[in-house]
């Protein structure tokens, strides 16, 4: 594990910060090459992503706060400014709320920009989930005797116990899940589609890796995570068929 690059007195850069930043970047060109691809506004491509960092460093944060709201109120300065503790679904429900305050700010329809982010959505993801592979924050799974198995002795949330390395699995996931989406970026399909499809596909990737991490049930024996992406999947698998019924009405009405 490397958990800090630079350490200067108080101020530290850490790995997970460092993969977070170019995360955002590789987000930022993929998401700003389908803006162009598409015909829509580049320059809004750059305020989007100012919109989308800060909403989701913001969201990631209260909500790993929610998650975690007994050991906030011990010492809940510490706990804001820690250099970890950061969850993913507030992440992307910040940075979505984001975007769609500036793109209504500026009277852009949200379908073909929400298609243009979905790859980018999963690549980000990527490097997110590598900077938890070096920092060891504990997003690590259960114990396992497997070949790849890990300890994390010097990672943030440190174990010397080997446990399934999930995020290396789900940097792998999300990989082909980048790579799906971008194939299929350039199909005849309405607005919505591509990312209504990222829902689902994300959705499915956290609902089973929930079954080899260490959070604990939360209702009905599934996690928070878990939950929610129930609701990311259904909530996809509909948009999904709303919009091939829509398809297939206006084919019969010609």
């Amino acid at each position: 594990m490397w958990p800090t690059l630079v350490k200067i007195g108080p101020l530290e850069l850490g790995t997970f910060g460092l993969m977070a930043a170019l995360g955002f970047l590789a987000a930022y060109l993929v998401f700003r090459a389908e803006v162009r691809r598409r015909g829509l506004p580049v320059p809004l491509a750059s305020d989007a992503l100012v919109a989308a960092i800060v909403g989701g460093l913001i969201g990631a944060r209260l909500n790993f706060i929610i998650e975690y709201w007994e050991a906030f109120v011990v010492n809940p300065w510490s706990f804001i400014w820690s250099r970890y503790g950061f969850t993913w679904y507030g992440g992307v429900l910040g940075g979505a709320l984001g975007v769609i305050i500036i793109l209504k700010i500026r009277r852009q329809a949200l379908g073909r920009y929400a298609d243009a982010v979905a790859p980018a959505l999963a690549l980000g993801y990527v490097f997110g989930r590598a900077g938890c592979q070096l920092s060891g924050d504990g997003d690590y799974g259960v114990p396992s005797d497997l070949p790849w198995a890990m300890a994390y002795p010097r990672g943030l949330v440190p174990t010397t116990e080997r446990v399934h390395p999930t995020p290396i699995y789900e940097m792998i996931i999300f990989l082909a899940i980048f790579f799906v989406l971008w194939r299929l970026r350039k199909l005849d399909k309405p607005p919505w589609w591509l990312f209504a499809l990222y829902l689902v596909l994300a959705g499915v990737e956290r609902f089973g890796i929930e079954y080899i991490r260490t959070n604990e049930p939360l209702a009905a024996g599934l996690t928070e995570a878990q939950l929610v992406s129930v609701a990311l999947v259904v909530g996809g698998g509909l948009w999904l068929a709303f919009l091939e019924a829509r398809r297939r009405r206006a084919e019969s009405a010609r």
